[in-house]
């Protein structure tokens, strides 16, 4: 008897000690993969410093570490590349600079420990003040889209749609104006708009100071936009992934097509004046426009940053590039440090002799996925990287440059000069249309 019990005894220990041992199998292995993971994380996060991609330039997650549990969701939602990661079992923020704002991590947390925040604590963003309800602070106006703080496409459509529905919501039955509402700007957010005015069976007009699809039309042709699955008005759900402008742009034009709206192009809106109950909108055509409402869809860079250099007035300076296929043979500078200027450059190489300056020593604000592009292009001498140089004068055969570092000028042979250099907020329409501006830092901008 006592050996029986003993034999079962011993046969409980040996299965104990066999579960024991897978659970510390599995233990070890789960803590091995989430110390490797951290190690990945926390090399990132040194290399995303080094380059000046960890602070974020507009909206971005901010995961707080009191409420996350560790499911992971954020980093596996994320469309972009290493902008979370792992470490130690939570979610973080490593490239918050490469950031687009699609707010995937933030629908994906089960715990709503996620927010999307404008501006951090050291680095403003300048934001016009606007309402829940996207109303600013001069009654009668509203603004949706990239000016209020929202850029991705996605979101731009779903603000404009939002916009007019809240706008429709206390618009006046009578009122004095010639339309109900006049929306300026016909970028995603304008469209979305329209077409909800449209639904809506308002009397309006869309003015768009430069062609339909606002900065979208400004990209190059071959540009593939990155963009997520939305609701367009009048039309229904549209999924896309990878897309071309071409593709985009074709989209919009046959939905407005189809509910007979036009959009009035290269027509720019010069001033805004309260009138009694209504406004007065002047355009660059010379003709007074009456409304009762105003939908502001401009974007936020405005018209184009002139560097202010001598030459800058020459014909072979551009601000865009739209036809990157025609442009051959040429002796090519493009000036900027963002995604336009690093795709622009390489889009040009493919047919032309090409040299990229930048003021930086390093592109901080760029892709992973055209840093990799750019790396490859130098390395197989497709075109040529000035970093830290500014353009110092622009000449009809050559382009100057000066090494900030050294002050040193060097001649380069040009025959054509693109310049990105972003755009200007178009702050003073604003502030005489008496819209209060205010500096964001790092207000939460979206939470559950």
């Amino acid at each position: 008897m006592d050996f029986l019990m003993t034999d079962i005894w011993l046969e409980k220990i040996i299965i104990y000690g066999g579960v024991f041992l897978i659970i510390a199998i599995v233990l070890s292995i789960y803590i091995l993969k989430l110390r490797r993971e951290t190690r990945r994380s926390e090399s990132r996060i040194a290399a995303a410093k080094e380059k000046g991609l960890y602070e974020p330039v507009s909206l971005h997650p901010v995961i707080h570490i009191n409420k996350c549990i560790k499911s992971g969701a954020c980093v596996s939602a994320c469309p972009e590349t290493d902008v979370l990661g792992i470490s130690n079992g939570r979610g973080t923020v490593i490239n918050a600079s490469h950031c687009i704002g699609h707010g995937a991590c933030f629908h994906a947390c089960p715990v709503e420990a996620i927010t999307l925040n404008i501006g951090t604590e050291t680095r403003g963003v300048d934001l016009p003040h606007v309402s829940q309800t996207f109303e600013t602070n001069v009654k009668g106006i509203f603004i949706a889209g990239e000016l209020g703080g929202m850029g991705l496409i996605k979101n731009a459509v779903e603000q404009g749609r939002q916009a007019i529905e809240n706008l429709v919501a206390h618009l006046p039955k009578k009122h004095d104006a010639t339309y109900d509402i006049i929306i300026i700007g016909a970028g995603p957010a304008g469209i979305s708009a329209s077409l909800t005015a449209k639904k809506h069976q308002l009397n309006f007009v869309t003015l768009e100071q430069d062609s339909l699809g606002g900065a979208v039309f400004t990209y190059p042709r071959a540009k593939v936009v990155m963009t997520a699955p939305m609701d367009l008005p009048l039309h229904g759900k549209v999924k896309l992934s990878n897309t071309s402008k071409a593709e985009l742009l074709n989209l919009w034009t046959s939905v407005l097509t189809k509910n007979t709206i036009t959009i009035r192009e290269k027509t720019k809106v010069e001033a805004i004046e309260k009138e009694g109950d209504h406004f007065k909108v002047t355009s660059s055509k010379n003709e007074s426009l009456t409304t009762a409402r105003i939908l502001l869809a401009i974007g936020r860079r405005g018209t184009p940053r002139k560097l202010g250099v001598p030459g800058e007035n020459l014909e072979k300076v551009r601000y865009r590039l739209l036809d990157p296929e025609i442009i051959q043979n040429k002796r090519v500078m493009v000036v900027g440090g963002g995604d336009s200027a690093v795709e622009s450059a390489m889009m040009l190489s493919e047919q032309n002799d090409v040299t990229l300056s930048y003021r930086s020593g390093n592109f901080n604000r760029i892709k992973p996925g055209n840093a990799t592009k750019l790396e490859a292009a130098v390395a197989g001498q497709k075109l040529t990287v000035k970093y830290l140089t500014n353009v110092a004068e622009i000449q009809a055969e050559q382009v100057i440059l000066k090494n900030s570092k050294t002050n040193e000028e060097e001649a380069i042979p040009n025959d054509l000069i693109f310049i990105f250099a972003g755009g200007e907020l178009p702050t003073e329409f604003l502030k005489k249309t008496g819209i209060t501006i205010t500096r964001k830092f790092g207000d939460v901008m979206m939470k559950h």
